[in-house]
């Protein structure tokens, strides 16, 4: 795609032997009517195009080209546009934006005179020269780069600026925090987790005065997953044994289980990680992802030894990036990468071929694959999410880990078994008292692999946010997906 304004659509067709390349042209910076025109429409014809389906703010239109010199602009309110980041000229019609689409690999594209001297058209940067080729009817993407020491000074300055802030910025004015009691049954904190609506809480030992860990929805993954393996003939645990397993226990048979898995002796308790009010926000955003946690409690003692701690916030890496965008916002400019196509940055997990691949295999997974599988993958994988796609690809759903605590709904755990549920029913449980379009729309939160950077990071400050599906515009077939600590790696790893 060229920078969200145009890419080639599907198989071209032939007219009176020559072959018309159906391009998809796309305006993403939102509007009430959108239209496209150009001197493929004779600038007589305006072409309606459409929002975007879970992209209200992009539309699009596709429209048949032959190969050659190309020019147009878009409608956009009643006001002609023009897409500042694509190649762009002042002609007969204004400003108006430029493509030449060549089939021919070796295609050396002859300008006009008076366009290549540059004595009557101002050619922005000579992004004019900028050739699409088109071969075997697919579109070569030309990506804007970043040079190395562009790419170093903006990881400098986002450093820089989390050393500077510390976690009591993150506080907010009001709110709550739920913390557990080890001594709980599973049972009663897999309810409360539900009820409240929150993935994880800190663990409290009445006996130490102090908070030991934090128990959250992999625990139950876990929970789940160990108890078909070896319990009731593959069903899950039983509510008896959920009612008098507390959470110190579960704990304590985690370790155990680790041990056996890493064929060490001992099993060595994982200390409790937190962080105070006043450490700086890169030292917690490093906490989380070299701990590979979600969350980190900010805890607070006004003794030297540490007692009668107090807990104030859970940190997250989205509440730290919103202070890095809020901060960035009216500046962006000092941070050149920014305003890339999220494709053309190392960040995130791709299909082949679309975008600079992390080197991490994208796993999706049908509705109608078993609990089972999907339990496992994000076990296994390590990811926190997995796009739910029909048989071409095409973004239906997303199940994360939080969702195994609608299990807790009726009771569902005790009469389920993991093989026999499907992901679609899995999802039906937390979906069955909400709007399915809002709660989707909410839950699959996507972008385009032309968006920028700083507008995926906006959308991944948003509370509750934690990953962004990229999709292709129109199709919403997965093309990749980016996660908060994807992008914290990025810039900070």
């Amino acid at each position: 795609m060229l920078s969200g304004s145009m890419d080639s659509a599907r198989d071209g067709v032939v007219v009176a032997g020559t072959v018309l390349i159906p391009m998809r042209f796309v305006w993403p910076y939102g509007g009430r009517s959108v239209y496209l025109s150009g001197s493929f429409t004779r600038w007589s014809e305006l072409l309606q195009m459409s929002p975007v389906e879970g992209c209200p703010s992009v539309f699009q239109v596709i429209h048949s080209l032959a190969p050659g010199y190309h020019q147009y602009k878009f409608y956009v309110d009643g006001e002609w546009r023009h897409d500042e980041h694509q190649p762009y000229m002042s002609g007969e019609f204004g400003i108006v934006n430029t493509v030449l689409l060549a089939t021919d690999p070796n295609f050396v594209p002859v300008l006009p005179p008076d366009i290549a001297s540059g004595s009557n058209m101002d050619v922005d940067n000579e992004a004019f020269r900028r050739v699409v080729r088109l071969t075997d009817v697919s579109l070569s993407d030309v990506l804007p780069r970043i040079s190395d020491v562009d790419l170093q000074m903006s990881r400098q300055r986002i450093s820089a600026f989390l050393s500077m802030r510390t976690a009591y910025e993150l506080l907010p004015e009001s709110g709550k925090v739920v913390a557990l009691d080890v001594d709980l049954p599973v049972k009663q904190a897999f309810h409360i987790l539900h009820e409240q609506g929150i993935p994880v809480a800190p663990l409290w030992d009445f006996c130490k005065g102090q908070f030991v860990g934090v128990l959250s929805a992999l625990d139950f993954i876990l929970i789940l997953r160990e108890s078909s393996q070896i319990g009731n003939h593959g069903s899950n645990l039983t509510e008896e044994e959920l009612e008098t397993h507390t959470v110190s226990a579960w704990k304590e048979g985690k370790f155990y289980l680790n041990r056996q898995n890493n064929g060490h002796r001992t099993a060595f308790s994982r200390p409790f990680i937190h962080a105070g009010p006043y450490e700086n926000l890169k030292d917690v955003a490093m906490k989380i992802l070299q701990n590979e946690v979600s969350t980190v409690p900010i805890v607070h003692s006004s003794s030297e030894d540490g007692s009668f701690p107090q807990l104030l916030h859970l940190a997250s890496l989205s509440g730290i990036l919103k202070c890095i965008c809020r901060y960035f916002r009216h500046c962006s400019s000092s941070l050149p990468i920014l305003q890339l196509p999220i494709c053309a940055i190392p960040v995130g997990t791709w299909v082949p071929k679309i975008g600079e691949s992390n080197r991490r295999p994208l796993a999706m997974l049908r509705p109608s694959a078993p609990l089972a599988s999907a339990l496992n993958l994000l076990v296994q994988a390590q990811v926190s999410s997995i796009p739910i796609v029909d048989d071409t690809d095409t973004l239906l759903d997303i199940y994360c880990r939080s969702d195994i605590t609608a299990l807790a709904k009726d009771r569902a755990y005790t009469h389920i078994n993991l093989d026999g549920m499907t992901v679609h029913q899995a999802l039906q449980l937390g979906q069955d008292s909400y709007d399915p379009y809002e709660l989707r729309s909410q839950r699959c939160q996507m972008c385009l692999r032309s968006d920028s950077l700083h507008k995926v990071m906006e959308r991944l400050a948003n509370p509750g946010v934690r990953r962004i599906v990229i999709v292709e515009a129109g199709s919403k077939r997965v093309e990749g997906i980016v996660s908060l600590s994807d992008i914290f790696k990025f810039f900070l790893g």
